[in-house]
């Protein structure tokens, strides 16, 4: 078969690519990752590079000839690690001979990024951290088309590259705190129900048709070796139960962080994401959904969208009647993130730019070459109506009113910088909770350090994935006529 040079300008690297391939396969091989919030359908246009001078789309260029590829700039990317838990406890263990000095380690594997914390098993003490864009975002934003090409192509690509990144990531934190990775003998990891089956081979038809029920729910311990995690020989990882569909590990470790079934008062935990997981409750009881956000809010199907990076429009305010806005990095603006989108449209609402309806009077330019249409405030009211919809049939079910919840926590990175007030303009969350929110940072995270220090808390989480009642959104026959009422602006 033939095969051609690719040579990929800005890192210095050739390649033989087979005739036919795509130049963002030839990418793939290379380690070059490249953003493909559709999957790689020609659809976002995310993926442009220059081949031989002109600009193209990489997932759509065949690869017939010689050719020489200029991929974009690296843009430095905002991934939140920290959280805001108080000092959880500690238990030191009995750990497998032959570590020199015990290590433990925590792993939030997230859709868009992934979080990697090193800690001291004798002492619980945080020695380092380490994170990373997750590498399966080539195979598109969100975990619907990340399934979909898992199911058409089999999981093993996706695991894989999963696998190596978290692999890749323990051994740089070791090296920074001057430890051995070989000392690592538990791993405890978080993510939502579409990553944890991806990073163990499972297969995900279960989670995208209907029923939608994963094929294993319960805590999972395996040897790391399996998993091609080559540290301590005895080490093994662990992933925190799932609660049920898409409320994955990620939201028990947002549980353990925020401690709400230990709450006296009426509590809400959303993390805002592609998908919007939710749980309400106290310490009498709580119930949680996952409601399909879609990829908006992480620049995805924006036509100027773009992660929270340099170049980002990430805050949107007005002054003196102006349009005003923050760019990350304080550069030259190059797109929008999710947090810019939603205090655009609370100004476009103030200032008359969009009605109620969400109809804009016409494109907003905030420079030429930056701009919001009206299929981006359509893409907005879509994702924003999920969050909404979801959070008003949790009280339902509950039994309560809106107005009785008494704390908003929210967790992971869009919750992290979003504008209350703007969430509430907007209808993102009630207006009735406006002074009850706060953020907590990378919750899901922080679960998993507090359970791979406490095995006390690790088995506790088992017994939380039971009681916790979980709602399926997709067979609430409320759901539809609420998230439809959720798409206009009207407060």
């Amino acid at each position: 078969m033939q095969k051609y040079k690719i040579t990929f300008v800005n890192e210095n690297i050739t390649y033989m690519a087979v005739e036919g391939m795509t130049v963002m396969e030839a990418q793939t091989a290379v380690g070059i990752l490249q953003d493909a919030p559709c999957g790689g359908n020609g659809r976002c246009g995310k993926c442009k590079v220059k081949v031989n001078g002109e600009e193209l789309l990489a997932c759509r260029t065949v690869i017939h000839t010689d050719l020489s590829v200029e991929t974009a700039a690296y843009r430095e990317e905002q991934i939140l690690i920290e959280g805001t838990s108080e000092a959880f406890l500690f238990h030191p263990e009995e750990y497998p001979d032959g570590a020199e000095r015990p290590l433990l380690a925590a792993v939030d594997l997230g859709t868009t990024t992934v979080v990697v914390y090193l800690i001291d098993g004798n002492t619980g003490r945080l020695l380092s951290v380490k994170s990373m864009m997750n590498p399966q975002r080539q195979y598109g934003a969100d975990v619907v088309m990340r399934s979909s090409y898992a199911m058409e192509n089999g999981a093993e690509q996706l695991s894989r590259c999963i696998r190596e990144a978290v692999f890749v990531l323990l051994r740089e934190a070791a090296r920074e705190a001057g430890e051995s990775w070989e000392d690592i003998v538990r791993i405890m990891m978080v993510g939502n129900s579409c990553m944890h089956h991806l990073f163990l081979e499972l297969p995900v038809n279960s989670l995208v048709l209907a029923p939608y029920v994963p094929a294993v729910k319960d805590a999972v311990r395996r040897k790391a070796s399996e998993c091609g995690i080559l540290v301590h020989p005895q080490a093994e990882i662990c992933w925190l139960p799932l609660i049920g569909g898409f409320v994955g590990a990620d939201t028990m470790g947002c549980v353990l962080a925020s401690g709400i079934d230990r709450a006296e008062e009426m509590t809400l935990v959303v993390d805002i994401g592609t998908n919007g997981e939710m749980v309400l409750g106290n310490r009498c009881r709580q119930i949680a959904c996952s409601t399909a956000a879609g990829p908006a809010f992480e620049g995805a199907k924006i036509t100027c969208g773009m992660r929270g990076s340099t170049g980002a429009i990430d805050h949107v305010w007005i002054d003196n009647d102006e349009i005003c806005f923050h760019v990350i990095g304080e550069a030259v603006p190059t797109g929008i993130c999710g947090s810019g989108l939603l205090d655009a449209a609370a100004c476009f609402l103030k200032k008359g730019i969009m009605d109620e309806s969400g109809k804009l009077k016409e494109t907003y330019y905030f420079t030429p070459m930056v701009f919001i249409n009206q299929k981006d405030i359509r893409e907005f009211q879509l994702a924003k109506a999920a969050i909404a919809a979801g959070i008003r049939l949790l009280c339902s079910h509950m039994g309560i009113g809106v107005h009785e919840i008494k704390r908003v926590l929210l967790a992971g990175a869009f919750g992290n910088y979003l504008k209350p007030d703007s969430a509430c303009e907007t209808g993102l969350l009630p207006q009735a909770l406006s002074d009850r929110i706060s953020s907590i940072g990378n919750a899901a995270g922080e679960g998993a350090r507090i359970a791979v220090c406490s095995s006390r808390d690790y088995e506790r989480t088992s017994e939380l994935a039971r009681r916790i009642e979980f709602l399926e959104l997709a067979s609430d026959a409320e759901f539809q006529e609420i998230y439809v009422d959720e798409l206009g602006f009207s407060r």
